[in-house]
């Protein structure tokens, strides 16, 4: 883990206010949306450092819990990790999940010391009803490339992949691929992959497939999602 200290340097540029009206939410995803840019940053041929984001929270309780943790993209150890928690108002709405969960995971990337060349997040990217998931949304707002990593598919059509890592079939909508569905591990479900910001799918499928580690998810998401399951059972012991 990251011992120097360092000036915290993950700068975020914000678009808009999060606490807007469901209305005003579609609007700004339609506008963000236009905003979106998928051609392949350089940096993602040669990164050195890459991140994944979840998010936690118990069922009837809106207290949330985000960690951003960031790994060495060869070896795949956890050189940093920044976490935040906080209750969330946002209600649940299938397709505005960035608004409900966003700013907790900026709060969190806004504490990191060391800058990803690209991050994995545990939801979708362009594969979308309004073509901007948290992928997207939030690798706008920090500006660096992303992907989304999601377990299911919200929008769109596919065809099964072949049992055996690494088969992909595309998510199509409307006469566009906006994803792929993936096997990650043989005998297991698929993910569903899709392009975030400032990165192409092909580019996002190399990647998410070279973070492989024989689990389901990318070493990146998995340990991320490890870091708030222990913050929300940290909770729940310290508040029994």
């Amino acid at each position: 883990m990251l011992n120097k200290v360092t000036k915290n340097i993950m700068k975020v540029r914000y678009y808009h206010k999060w606490d807007v009206s469901y209305t005003d939410a579609i609007t700004i995803q339609k506008d963000l949306a236009a905003r979106l840019i998928f051609t392949d940053s350089a940096c993602t041929a040669f990164p050195k450092y890459i991140a994944g984001a979840d998010i936690s929270y118990s069922k009837g309780d809106n207290l949330f819990f985000a960690a951003v943790v960031v790994l060495d993209y060869q070896s795949m150890d956890v050189i940093e990790e920044s976490t935040s928690s906080g209750h969330i108002d946002f209600p649940y709405i299938p397709g505005l999940l960035s608004f409900r969960e966003g700013p907790l995971l900026l709060r969190a990337f806004e504490k990191l010391r060391l800058e990803p060349d690209i991050i994995i997040f545990d939801g979708q990217g362009i594969a979308h009803p309004r073509g901007i998931g948290l992928a997207s949304h939030l690798g706008l707002f920090l500006d660096t490339p992303s992907i989304g990593c999601a377990k299911t598919k919200l929008t769109g059509a596919c065809e099964t992949p072949e049992d055996e890592f690494g088969a992909s079939s595309p998510i199509i909508r409307a006469g566009n691929i906006i994803g792929a569905a993936l096997r990650t591990k043989k005998n297991v479900k698929p993910v569903y992959i899709s392009q975030g910001y400032k990165i192409g799918l092909n580019a996002s499928l190399d990647i998410v497939l070279s973070c492989m580690r024989g689990y389901k998810l990318p070493e990146p998401t998995r340990k991320a999602h490890l870091a708030v399951n222990r913050m929300r059972l940290a909770n729940f012991v310290k508040s029994a």
